[in-house]
């Protein structure tokens, strides 16, 4: 695993370097279409939706460093964490607009634009960060951003929070039978509704945000997470059971406005580009340390009996949901499924 950390992480200049020559972009001060030479005074800001103490604002923190250091202050670069610009619903039309020039939204929100997005719901498709990150930085993943363009969007790359597992406060699941009947809240989706028709329960999209309370107050059983949200927004104290499932992944986008990317000249796209490298590594290493983390604090609180499947009961789940995976590979595209089960 470290042997393919290391290869996937000096492949990572290069796949940047390429996805982000093909962007576009209008830099606040108004834009020159890269022709002035130079470094361009311009502020950049970055929104997202989720809190400071995540993996999403580490990395944009680090881009904030490295831009403004090596721009010698030129460049500003303003960060909005939890929805204090843009929230969900209205980041991706005011990233279109210009209006800001980075976001980092669940993919989950970008199934409309592109069903490729479908990806990270996809059951039991990734083993491991590191595959997940390779198929993003790779040849398809890098296809499926493109697709953005349409919109005056262009897709970097992933910012991921995980592997999600399941928790309920019902009774322990082991196998896909035992979800019969109950009602899971999930981040809501076409894919996400089949899984869970699939065994057996019900599913409803509630705001993280609200989530909480649903639980508190029973009007779902359980959800699925990844540790560090799981932990971090204390799930444990309203939940008695959690599986360690990592059926699919929490997916972040980092997505640009094209125009704002025409507009800077190839000294200062450099710095960004650089930027943006710099603020990957420690996106992703930062949200592998998290969830490892929380874990643990999970493991030591002991308000949920935690269960991890073996490979049997994985094998079970599965079986299962074999014709949802058939299905979804056909509308996603079969040389897609595959390339990404390749990693």
């Amino acid at each position: 695993m470290k042997k393919a950390k290391k290869i996937f992480l000096s492949m990572l200049t290069p796949v940047l370097a390429l996805s982000l020559a093909a962007c576009s972009g209008t830099k606040e001060t108004g834009g020159t279409g890269g022709a002035e030479s130079g470094i361009q005074e311009m502020t950049i800001k970055i929104s997202h939706v989720v809190a400071e103490n995540t993996p999403k604002q580490q990395g944009a923190l680090k881009m904030k460093e490295y831009i403004e250091s090596e721009s010698d202050g030129k460049i500003k670069v303003q960060i909005y964490p939890n929805s204090q610009l843009f929230g969900d619903k209205d980041e991706y039309q005011n990233l279109i607009a210009n209006n800001v020039q980075f976001i980092l939204p669940d993919m989950a929100k970008l199934v409309g634009s592109d069903p490729g997005f479908n990806i990270p719901s996809m059951p039991f498709l990734f083993e491991s960060d590191e595959a997940a990150n390779a198929f993003w930085d790779g040849e398809k993943g890098q296809e499926i951003f493109k697709r953005l363009e349409k919109d005056g969007v262009r897709g970097i790359t992933n910012w991921p929070n995980g592997p999600k597992h399941i928790t309920n406060n019902i009774k322990e699941i082991k196998g896909p039978d035992d979800l019969d009947g109950m009602k899971i809240r999930t981040q809501g989706g076409k894919l996400q509704e089949e899984i869970y028709k699939t065994l057996g329960a019900g599913s409803t999209s509630i705001p993280f945000g609200e989530l909480y309370t649903a639980l508190q107050q029973g009007t779902v059983d359980g959800q699925e997470n990844t540790f560090s949200n799981i932990e971090s927004k204390k799930f444990d104290e309203t939940q008695k059971y959690m599986t360690i499932t990592g059926h699919n992944r929490v997916e972040y986008a980092l997505l640009t406005n094209t125009k704002f990317w025409d507009s800077m000249n190839d000294e200062t796209r450099e710095i960004v580009e650089k930027g943006i490298e710099e603020g990957t590594k420690v996106a992703r290493q930062s949200a592998a340390d998290l969830n490892n983390k929380s874990l643990e604090k999970l493991k030591e609180r002991g308000e949920m009996k935690i269960t991890e499947l073996s490979e049997e009961d994985i094998a079970a789940f599965k079986q299962k949901l074999a014709p949802v995976y058939k299905a979804w590979t056909e509308e996603i595209g079969a040389d897609i499924i595959k390339d990404a089960e390749s990693k």
